[in-house]
């Protein structure tokens, strides 16, 4: 059984878009998609570890716009189940967004200017600048999240 604060601990409606931390959405996906774009149009050097920034930008991306769907449609009818669901899934995000941020960086790192054009070493660059852009909003909105979780 949900407790009374968690009703309102979760917003409905278009307050999500005006609510923090779930304003945080928009800049995620806005992040999100530009590292997925920018990483999509680079050369692939090291499939392995481009293929996991791809993976985590679609998937965080798919997930983000998922939520903010599902709550802006008042799905979670203020169970408390929605609340560990957010903390959990920002959690992952922080994570694996860290996880792809580092590697692009490693791999943009390690091939350097000389051994790549000017236009995708630029490219490999504005995906680690999103990517850690990306990384800072899901980690502050995994902190609030866990905040408004412990106090459910």
């Amino acid at each position: 059984m949900s407790s009374p604060g968690s009703t309102a601990s979760l917003p409905s409606g278009l307050s999500v878009l005006t609510t923090f931390p779930d304003v945080l959405f928009i800049p995620e996906i806005i992040f999100g998609g530009l590292v997925w774009i920018l990483v999509a149009s680079s050369e692939v050097p090291f499939p392995i570890l481009q293929g996991w920034v791809m993976f985590v930008s679609v998937f965080c991306f798919v997930m983000s716009i998922t939520l903010l769907c599902l709550y802006i449609c008042s799905v979670h009818g203020g169970s408390s189940f929605w609340v560990s669901l957010d903390a959990i899934c920002q959690s992952t995000a922080a994570l694996f967004y860290l996880s792809a941020a580092v590697l692009e960086a490693y791999s943009t790192y390690v091939l350097g200017f000389p051994m790549m054009t000017a236009i995708h070493y630029r490219e490999n660059i504005a995906a680690v600048v999103f990517a850690f852009l990306a990384t800072l909003v899901y980690v502050i909105h995994e902190v609030f999240s866990l905040l408004r979780w412990k106090s459910s």
